[in-house]
């Protein structure tokens, strides 16, 4: 467990920083209430050991100030104060102000360890929860079958890369593609071929794609989007047409396509340069669909692409 020590009497300090790192945690340290707030802000800790009577800021504000960061970070960590005089009132106000608990001073090994005990089986709850909370955050992005982001996820990105693109000046590229003829697909090899024929697609989708940057989605049924960060139409096409190649070289049959008796892939491309004016995410995303659209109009296994 990590431990911040906020206390502003030396010898207090180095008593307990030496008791909490006996009982086997490791200990940030601070001499008053600002730097016990920076030293909260950058280490993120699992508790917080906090003096009351402090020159300039005293615990009880402090502590006011750490849970207003907690709040901003969805976080709660725990916060005992350690005072010489407990009082009723001390108490209220000590609960009033964010913190959990008491220690009298001058503090003792034994009962501040049974303390860290306590405060240790919270923490290790609190992260449990948290990466639950995180597991379920990406279960909520991610599309069952393909494992590719879903389409909200992909609404939710779309506007910050924008948003990113128009700070950074850096172009933005979007790619829509659809695998042609499905429905003749899916009615003639039936829904698990269908099903292996998407994940298979999503699968070529992610080996195609180089950056980390770089995010795709099942956008719907059998179409997906690409968002590509920093890159002009040029990268695009590229990109595009790896993909399109890639989709041919999987090779899987499908004799109702009427053109190349395989499973092959129409793609729609646009891009979004800063300069651009009265542009929009989602004008970026009509392009791409319209080039999407003039590519299965035009004979489909083909790239189109469709400025703003």
């Amino acid at each position: 467990m990590k431990v911040l020590l906020v206390e502003d009497s030396i010898a207090s300090l180095q008593v307990t920083q030496r008791f909490v790192e006996d009982a086997g945690h490791s200990v940030i340290t601070a001499r008053d209430g600002e730097q016990g707030i920076q030293q909260f802000l950058t280490h993120n800790p699992d508790l917080v050991l906090l003096d009351v009577n402090m020159p300039n800021m005293d615990g009880y504000q402090c502590a006011q100030r750490i849970r207003e960061n907690c709040q901003q970070g969805n976080l709660w960590i725990p916060i005992i104060f350690l005072s010489a005089e407990i009082t009723e009132d001390a108490i209220v106000k000590g609960i009033d102000s964010g913190g959990d608990d008491y220690l009298p001073k001058p503090v003792t090994q034994r009962v501040l360890s049974a303390k860290l005990r306590a405060m240790s089986r919270i923490a290790d709850m609190r992260k449990e929860l948290e990466e639950a909370s995180a597991r379920l955050k990406l279960l909520s992005s991610i599309d069952g079958l393909t494992q590719l982001y879903n389409r909200r996820h992909f609404d939710e990105v779309l506007e910050l890369e924008w948003s990113r693109a128009e700070r950074t000046q850096e172009p933005l590229s979007l790619i829509l593609c659809d695998i042609d003829h499905f429905k003749a697909f899916n009615d003639n090899y039936g829904h698990v071929a269908g099903d292996d024929a998407l994940v298979r697609t999503s699968q070529t989708i992610m080996h195609t794609l180089q950056r980390p940057t770089d995010l795709a989605a099942r956008y719907g049924g059998e179409e997906f989007a690409i968002i590509l960060p920093a890159t002009p139409t040029v990268g695009a096409m590229v990109v595009a047409e790896q993909m399109r190649k890639a989709m041919d070289a999987l090779a899987i049959p499908h004799d109702y396509s009427n053109a190349s008796n395989i499973v092959s892939m129409s793609i729609g491309v646009s891009s979004y340069y800063p300069a651009q004016a009265n542009s929009s995410f989602v004008a970026l995303l009509d392009a791409a669909d319209r080039g999407l659209y003039r590519a299965k109009k035009n004979g489909r296994n083909r790239i189109e692409m469709q400025p703003l």
